[in-house]
């Protein structure tokens, strides 16, 4: 049987490696023409490095460019009340990372063109999706070749938060508000930066920052949705001093002497929802394409790798039998109903803090200013980041390949 996959982030590459070394057919499209380019998320969670050492793919993990987070620094109106030793994560976890996706997504083609039956096609769209009946067949694409449908057994999108399958499969409902956004920038990096990361929060902003797989300092600002456009009307040095407003006096410093130095600029429209129903006849969502994630606490790439093992126990098997479209529907339903309770409550997980830290409400106010203080005094704060950073570290649902 063959299978096309509609996307190559790190879900479907992820799952056509899968499907691939047993035998599958795979067509993996993918609309870009290589990977070069800048990425939102390169957080790489133990939950997401266990999922790729599942996979049999950890020594090419590791060859690949990164940086290792081994302790965090939580800072209140610029004063340091928190300091976090992440190697206290429970035995032979693996310590968070940020990882350069461009090389992480090739290493994985790269594993998945060892095997016959796959097959990637880079540089081409997907434009719709090819029925018969009521059930989808194929893909409808366009590239250097034209406009020409690509028929399959089943079809799977992994394109993303703006997934064109998801709009074809008539899947789509409105997205929930969300309260943020996030200014992402690099500049040098700081000797006292290596190895750690920082959450700055203070005064209607968050910031948190850390050591890009390139070596730089990576910044993401996260501001009250909507607010940038007044931010930017005063020039990049404005910014640049607003942003060095809200951290503590030694990055301050380093930002303010790096300014002429900024990278990568860019404004991060944040969604973070999940549809309900990831499956149609013949067709099945997985990764952003199904449950945009929110950038707190890196979720996005290590959900989407857990997406990937659990599609390929369920499916797997089914396309290997050569299942009729009742036993695939039926994989993708299992599929759906192991992962949806995970995705809602890392979701529930992330919407707390942003709406807390950069909501203008009385509540959010006495929270900040009196509520978090005392909990960082007191030491409630790290107990509650004892109980609910593994959560984020690892997931909250336990998840083992079996195909």
């Amino acid at each position: 049987m063959r299978v096309a996959i509609v996307g190559a982030g790190p879900a479907g590459a992820a799952l056509a490696y899968l499907f691939a070394r047993r035998g599958i057919g795979v067509l993996l499209v993918e609309r870009q023409s290589d990977f070069a380019r800048e990425f939102r998320g390169e957080g790489l969670m133990p939950g997401g490095v266990d999922a790729l050492r599942q996979m049999g793919l950890g020594p090419e993990l590791d060859a690949l460019p990164q940086s290792r987070i081994s302790r965090l620094e939580v800072f209140l109106n610029g004063r340091r009340e928190l300091v976090l030793d992440l190697s206290d994560l429970p035995a032979n976890t693996p310590m968070p990372r940020f990882v350069s996706q461009p090389p992480l997504l090739e290493m994985l083609v790269a594993q998945a063109a060892k095997f016959p039956g796959f097959e990637l096609l880079r540089g081409v769209t997907v434009r719709d999706l090819v029925y018969d009946g009521e059930r989808v067949a194929g893909v409808r694409v366009e590239g250097e070749a034209g406009v020409r449908e690509l028929r399959a057994d089943y079809v799977i999108g992994c394109d993303g938060r703006a997934s064109v399958v998801r709009k074809r499969a008539r899947l789509e409902r409105p997205r929930e508000a969300q309260s943020f956004d996030v200014v992402w920038c690099k500049l040098p990096l700081p000797e006292f930066m290596r190895g750690s990361a920082r959450g700055c929060i203070g005064r209607g902003h968050f910031a948190i920052c850390f050591e890009s797989p390139d070596g730089g300092l990576q910044l993401g600002w996260a501001i009250e949705k909507g607010t940038f456009g007044d931010i930017r009307r005063g020039g990049i040095e404005h910014w640049i001093g607003e942003l060095a407003a809200n951290v503590p006096d030694d990055l301050a410093a380093w930002i303010r002497a790096h300014a002429g130095s900024v990278s990568s600029p860019f404004l991060l429209d944040v969604v973070c929802d999940h549809l309900d129903v990831w499956n149609a006849p013949g067709i099945l969502l997985l990764g952003d394409a199904a449950h945009p994630m929110s950038p707190v606490g890196a979720q996005g790439i290590n959900i989407a790798l857990r997406d990937a093992l659990v599609a390929a126990n369920h499916l797997g098997p089914a396309l290997v039998r050569s299942s009729d479209a009742a036993g695939l529907d039926e994989a993708a339903r299992e599929v759906v109903a192991e992962r949806l309770p995970e995705v809602k409550q890392i979701q529930r997980m992330q919407a707390g803090p942003p709406r807390m830290m950069l909501q203008q409400t009385a509540l959010a106010r006495i929270v900040m200013r009196v509520v978090v203080p005392f909990a960082m005094r007191t030491g409630i704060s790290r107990l509650l980041f004892t109980r609910v950073f593994p959560r984020f570290a690892l997931g909250t649902t336990q998840v083992d390949l079996r195909f």
